[in-house]
């Protein structure tokens, strides 16, 4: 199915969850009924990012603390010597129970889920009802499902080299256990969700590879790595044991065997969101208890604003149609819990989405007893680990969504932290390494980080007409639409909205108006 969205325009002057603003803050926003992975993908790279099933995108020089998109670039990370700290803590705690008695100081990666949409909850609660249960009618499904179908026959010969076709849009995925293929344990019953807690398996001819690159990197020590990479064979990311005089790659670190006599197991799980995933609705109910300890120790909510229906709207619902192509993930596209289950029971949950070119981080909640192992960075790193795993079966998916860096948020900073990483620029869209931009951000909250004076945003709307709407049960162009409308606010809503989401995805998103 095609992505549906309802554009609900800019807003400003109202609360920041950041630095306590009373109308500082300015995004625009719309409801996403659903939404295809690769739209998605296209969206955030445009500084959009979801709540549920909220999508909003900051006002970058209007509000009161400019929200940079930020990713990290799994394939060069090197964990930093707090990272180490952090994973050899929850080593020594599995192995011997050992409790570190020095305080790491520990962010999850966003500090709330309000924080994020401060002064958004009421027009979220208002749209859940308004749209969200709103049951689209069979005509309009109906028709959305015609209209898929002459797309597909159209353009099925353009789209052939396409990450993700048309045809794969509407396969669900299942109960998530992987293909034999993936390299990953299955994890034993009750659940079938892939367990991300042992390493992988290594093939005969990863290791050659790991030869090979040694034997190069002793050769050219400056810089062995470029010379391996540009013979287009990528150095396999789970490197057989470090020897001394070589750092420990980050899986050394996460996967080092533990004592068969250890004190505790670890298990990560990855759990499709989805009520029809057996596994997801089992570990429901504990899973939400942990979110209501988390969210009033931590953020102290007081228990009516951390529900049932709170946590399922941000962190359950998702717009996003699951995908399972065969050029894809074992575990398909979509949006996950990654579950951290610790002798039995569920200690963190990661809240992921898997796009065509990332692992998004969306949201963490934890066990309040368990912070001592700074579970914020650990599973970070975990998140990692996981996209160059993904990476290994999927070349282009390759990097690491972290949300938002504020610059201007010392409790946001942090995020800086995860190198190499690079910093969308909120005119152009082209990724500037953080390095880069820093020192414009110590001057000035908002900065255009593309230093070409000429450069312009290569993906702007230039052909607004052809931008698709949904109207009175019809798919049809803007040209078409806009020739029936006699309302001048109507045509700058379009054309705001245009410009916001771009050519690629206004082209394929339909505009719902009603």
């Amino acid at each position: 199915m095609a992505s549906v969205v309802e554009y609900k325009g800019l807003k400003a002057g109202y609360h920041c969850g950041y630095c306590d603003s009373e109308e500082g803050k300015a995004s625009s926003g719309m409801w996403a009924h659903s939404m295809t992975v690769q739209d998605y993908q296209d969206l955030i790279d445009r500084g959009w990012r979801r709540s549920g099933k909220y999508m909003y995108k900051p006002v970058m020089n209007q509000t009161c603390c400019p929200q940079y998109t930020i990713r990290c670039r799994p394939l060069q990370f090197q964990p930093s010597k707090s990272h180490k700290k952090v994973l050899k803590k929850m080593l020594k705690f599995l192995a011997k129970g050992e409790i570190s008695k020095g305080h790491c100081e520990d962010e999850p990666m966003e500090p709330t889920v309000e924080d994020a949409v401060a002064g958004d909850f009421a027009l979220i609660t208002k749209l859940d009802a308004q749209c969200d249960l709103r049951t689209l009618s069979g005509d309009f499904r109906e028709s959305l499902e015609s209209e898929e179908k002459k797309k597909i026959k159209s353009s099925k010969k353009e789209e052939s080299n396409e990450l993700i076709q048309s045809q794969d849009i509407e396969e669900k995925l299942g109960s998530g256990e992987p293909s034999h293929s993936v390299k990953v344990h299955t994890v034993p019953k009750p659940g079938k969700g892939a367990d991300l807690s042992k390493p992988p398996c290594r093939k005969a001819k990863e290791i050659r590879k790991e030869r090979k690159r040694l034997k190069l990197m002793q050769q050219n020590p400056a810089g062995g790595l470029e010379g391996f990479q540009a013979r287009c064979e990528p150095p396999t990311l789970f490197p057989a044991k470090a020897k001394s005089n070589q750092p420990k790659s980050l899986e050394d670190l996460i996967f080092e065997s533990l004592p068969e006599n250890a004190s505790h197991k670890l298990e990560v799980r990855l759990v499709p969101v989805s009520f029809e995933d057996p596994e997801f609705k089992s570990s429901f109910n504990q899973s939400f208890s942990l979110y209501v300890k988390y969210q009033m120790a931590i953020h102290q909510d007081p228990p009516d604003e951390c529900g049932k229906t709170e946590f399922t709207r941000f962190l359950c619902n998702s717009p996003l149609e699951a995908e399972n192509p065969p050029n894809g993930p074992d575990c398909g596209y979509g949006s996950f819990h990654q579950q951290y289950w610790l002798d039995g029971k569920i200690i963190a949950v990661g809240v992921i989405d898997i796009l065509p070119y990332c692992v998004s981080s969306v949201y963490l909640y934890y066990d309040p007893d368990y912070s001592f192992l700074s579970l914020g960075v650990y599973s970070a790193l975990r998140e990692i680990a996981f996209t160059r795993q993904l990476h290994e079966k999927t070349p282009q998916l390759s990097y690491y969504y972290m949300g938002f860096y504020i610059h201007s948020c010392p409790k946001m900073k942090y995020k800086g932290q995860y190198r190499p990483s690079d910093l969308l620029c909120p005119e152009t869209y082209v990724w500037v390494p953080i390095e880069q931009c820093l020192p414009s951000l110590e001057n000035f909250k908002y900065c255009r980080f593309n230093q070409d004076p000429e450069a312009v945003d290569e993906g702007r709307c230039k052909d607004p007409d052809r931008l698709q709407v949904f109207y009175r049960k019809a798919v049809m162009p803007y040209g078409v639409y806009k020739q029936q409308q006699r309302d001048p606010s109507e045509e700058a809503a379009v054309l705001q909205y245009a410009g916001l989401v771009g050519q690629a995805c206004s082209e394929r998103m339909l505009l719902f108006r009603s």
